[in-house]
């Protein structure tokens, strides 16, 4: 028997990030089990889509954990997301980061099952809804499970939500990363005391993702490592990238733009050391699992979610946050140690199996079974949510 599973994406599926990242994969993955799915998201109605994504109209710019999300909102999204309920009849209602004012808040409202809902963010709550207590008790009360994406993340529904979360990690497809093509040329030679390919994904104009630091680091090594280059994936002016290194260095940093999901893997694939260099807001790590699923040695800010994901250590080398130096002395140690990379290499291999998306929608489905069962009484057994 198959489950009818609607998703509810917040986010602008214009614009690649994290949370859209996550929604496509499990819809993916639940497909791949069996189950019907359909995912409603802010896009452009002409925007190229996957075929079980509806698209719910142009989003607008809303600052939002220290980023700028895109959301739509208001009473023409509250019409659309209603017709799509009751066009889906849906057995359960799924929706993602119910909290910020978007299209997952109006699904919630909107909602005639039970709602699953997954919490990404590790914020106590949406800023716009701060004021509006009778607003987010609603929305809370007619959450029939919550799911969390990190230990910091299932805290905050312990603590200031008035209830739990189970924790279920973001997936990672690992076999898309692992079977991915280096770009052409990379990631070329390294030895010690030479050599060696450095790479960042992100905002680099964003202050929590770090890049200055990795910025120091790089600048402060290049001079006496001939040969260090490093790569560069995401939006932003490649003027202003550039312009925040010695002119001697600028051909040494090689900057892609914004990359697809599939550049994305070949990026991760051509870099001997992937640098996570962020200085807080993180819940979970997602480019992390993505660099492990890739085979890529990580080096990343001891932050407290970073930790949890790198095995306390053991499968990427941590160094104190917001510290060039200490960075550039781990780039130093790992660059020149083709066994002390292997080694991370390896317990990252291991690592990253119980993030496989396979693995993590089955854990999904058992919660969806929970919902269903505590709304109607339905007892769904295991192999009805793939389980068996």
């Amino acid at each position: 028997m198959t489950l009818r599973i609607g998703i509810v994406c917040p986010y602008s599926f214009d614009i690649p990030g994290g949370v859209q990242n996550h929604v496509m994969d499990l819809a993916e993955a639940l497909i791949a089990l069996g189950h019907e799915v359909s995912v409603l998201a802010p896009a452009d109605e002409d925007s190229p889509l996957p075929p079980y994504v509806v698209p719910a109209g142009r989003a607008v710019p809303l600052p939002y954990n220290g980023s700028v999300a895109r959301i739509a909102f208001g009473p023409v999204s509250t019409a659309r997301v209603r017709r799509w309920i009751t066009r889906g009849d849906f057995d359960v209602l799924h929706v993602h980061e119910p909290l910020t004012l978007s299209l997952s808040l109006l699904a919630v409202l909107s909602a005639r099952g039970p709602v699953v809902a997954t919490f990404h963010t590790a914020i106590t709550r949406s800023r716009a809804l701060a004021a509006a207590q009778g607003v987010l008790q609603i929305v809370l009360e007619r959450i029939t499970a919550r799911i969390a994406v990190s230990a910091l993340a299932r805290k905050v529904q312990v603590e200031h939500m008035d209830g739990g979360a189970v924790e279920i990690p973001n997936g990672v497809a690992v076999a898309k990363f692992a079977d991915a093509e280096p770009l052409p040329g990379w990631p070329g030679e390294c030895g010690p005391g030479t050599g060696g390919t450095l790479g960042f994904l992100g905002r680099f104009t964003e202050p929590r993702k770090g890049f200055s630091v990795l910025r120091d680091a790089f600048a402060d090594l290049a001079p006496s490592r001939p040969g260090l280059r490093l790569l560069v994936a995401g939006p932003g002016d490649p003027d202003e990238l550039f312009g925040q290194f010695p002119a001697a260095l600028r051909d040494r940093v090689t900057f892609l733009g914004l990359v697809s999901e599939e550049e994305k893997a070949r990026m991760l694939r051509s870099v001997h050391l992937y640098v996570a260099p962020n200085t807080g807001g993180e819940s979970f790590g997602m480019i992390l699992t993505e660099a492990l699923a890739a085979g890529t040695t990580v080096v990343a800010s001891d932050l407290d979610a970073f930790r949890r994901v790198l095995d306390g250590g053991r499968a990427g080398r941590l160094f104190p946050t917001g510290d060039p130096v200490a960075l550039r002395d781990a780039l130093v140690d790992l660059l020149d140690d083709g066994a002390a990379r292997a080694a991370l290499t390896a317990c990252g291999d291991q690592v990253v199996a119980s993030y496989d998306w396979p693995v993590v929608a089955r854990r999904v489905l058992e919660v969806y079974a929970a919902a269903i069962e505590a709304t109607d009484g339905r007892v769904i057994d295991e192999e009805w949510v793939g389980l068996g």
